[in-house]
């Protein structure tokens, strides 16, 4: 690779990262081409996304900006994975690693400027997702106004029964 690539890899790499609410470094160890492929699969299904690159570049790519904490990280065979929604991405990733143990181990992540370590990643995952959220509060909106709508109309309701259970 020369330096023009480099260039534009690092670049590449940088407006990846922008915008996103929860990046996690991942130690793919053992991982195969097919395995790698059904993740990515995986990821796009859930609006995030997975790469695999040099760590000197992913340490170009987050010097000086927010994500420089993630430097430390950047050891060894590393991957991102990464989303605009903080829970997607620890989803997959911790779903992928507990499927397949010991091929991918999580080393930590940086979520909305702060580092977060393995174990904070994998409660991250069990939290429900923001689209489970919204739905849950929808479902409780919709559910609270039908009771309301019950309670009005229980009292016509009985007189209805009653008048027709004499007629």
């Amino acid at each position: 690779m020369n330096k023009n690539q480099k260039k534009q890899c690092v670049s590449s790499l940088q407006e990846t990262l922008q915008g996103k609410s929860l990046i996690v470094i991942v130690k793919p160890n053992a991982v195969t081409v097919a395995e790698s492929t059904r993740l990515r699969r995986d990821m796009r299904q859930e609006n995030a996304g997975y790469k695999v690159a040099k760590n000197t570049l992913l340490r170009l790519a987050v010097k000086g900006t927010e994500f420089d904490c993630l430097t430390p990280l950047l050891t060894g065979t590393s991957a991102i994975a990464y989303s605009e929604d903080p829970i997607n991405a620890a989803k997959v990733i911790c779903k992928f690693a507990e499927e397949n143990e010991g091929k991918m181990q999580i080393a930590g992540a940086w979520m909305n400027g702060s580092l977060l370590t393995s174990s904070s990643v994998h409660a991250l995952a069990k939290l429900p997702s923001l689209d489970e959220l919204r739905s849950n509060l929808l479902r409780l909106l919709i559910a609270a106004g039908t009771k309301i709508v019950r309670t009005i109309n229980e009292p016509m309701a009985r007189v209805a029964r009653v008048v027709g259970a004499k007629a």
